[in-house]
């Protein structure tokens, strides 16, 4: 997806190994699209392993990603996925053997419709114009405004551009200002220092354990590095590995860190009471000096 002017790709893949990814990368996009600057995506296996981190080296593309578990930090993506994945279930056959026959067609009609965001196509964000569909063989397109010289197409399509890419920038400035504004009502902003102990958050149900009786919080955790307001590299006990996440943190507990048992998990995230994630911190559990 891209972030501007949200025009979607999706590709159908046999399996989804970091080789097989990073195939469809080249092939089907780089080759269309040229190589982006920036390429965001979350931590599974098949973008952290050595092959595609690799790609993204030898094609000087700027790989980021989300903090573990935490959707919000690619809401446009996850939005989008869930409107396809409630598309494609709509309109495949009922043994879901031609599923990948649909994305074109979809693909095409998402790209095709107004953006909230933008309030334009990101077709004619894309392109400067609108796709022909083929509805328009039947009732014919809208005629031209004015119909130019060839020469003055190329000066044309980039002022067409310029306009679109201005205004959609607007747009997008106003939803993005809205949606935070939602999202500031139910938060509040809080700081917190290395050294901090804090109690994991982690929603993951361990095998074997009955999750009504498994307690969500794991550690206490050592806040060991601030990156920035709303991330933070924390680590257990005396476990060598630490783990960078997002966090919302309610209080910090002061005290030492208590030795704890190992509790590492693959993917974790502190949670706060405000924007859908939640940690919780106590003076009990990480005091040692009392």
């Amino acid at each position: 997806m891209d972030y501007f002017t949200k025009w979607p790709e999706a590709y159908a893949l046999l399996d989804h190994e970091a080789e097989t990814v990073a195939e469809a990368l080249v092939n089907n996009f780089i080759t269309r699209f040229g190589v982006p600057c920036e390429l965001h995506s979350d931590q599974g296996q098949e973008f952290e392993s050595m092959v595609f981190q690799g790609c993204c080296r030898l094609l000087g593309i700027k790989k980021i990603r989300t903090t573990a578990l935490r959707p919000q930090s690619d809401g446009l993506v996850e939005r989008f996925n869930r409107m396809l994945i409630h598309e494609v279930a709509k309109y495949c056959s009922s043994d879901q053997r031609d599923w990948d026959v649909k994305l074109p067609s979809l693909l095409m009609a998402y790209r095709s419709a107004q953006h909230e965001a933008t309030t334009h196509t990101p077709a004619k964000l894309m392109f400067g114009r609108e796709l022909r569909l083929p509805v328009d063989l039947a009732t014919g397109r809208p005629p031209q405004e004015v119909t130019d010289p060839i020469s003055n197409y190329a000066q044309m399509l980039q002022e067409r551009l310029i306009t679109a890419h201005i205004l959609a920038r607007n747009s997008m400035r106003t939803a993005g200002n809205n949606m935070k504004t939602r999202y500031d009502w139910h938060s509040r902003e809080v700081k917190y220092n290395i050294g901090d102990h804090v109690w994991l958050h982690n929603p993951l149900r361990k095998r074997g354990l009955s999750p009504k009786l498994q307690s969500p919080w794991e550690g206490p955790y050592e806040i060991l590095q601030v990156i920035s307001d709303m991330t933070y590299k924390i680590r257990c006990g005396s476990q060598k590995r630490s783990r960078v996440v997002h966090a919302d943190l309610e209080e910090t507990a002061g005290g030492s860190l208590v030795d704890v048992e190992d509790t590492s998990i693959n993917e974790t995230e502190l949670r706060a009471h405000c924007g859908g994630c939640s940690i919780k911190t106590t003076e009990a559990a990480t005091r040692v000096d009392e």
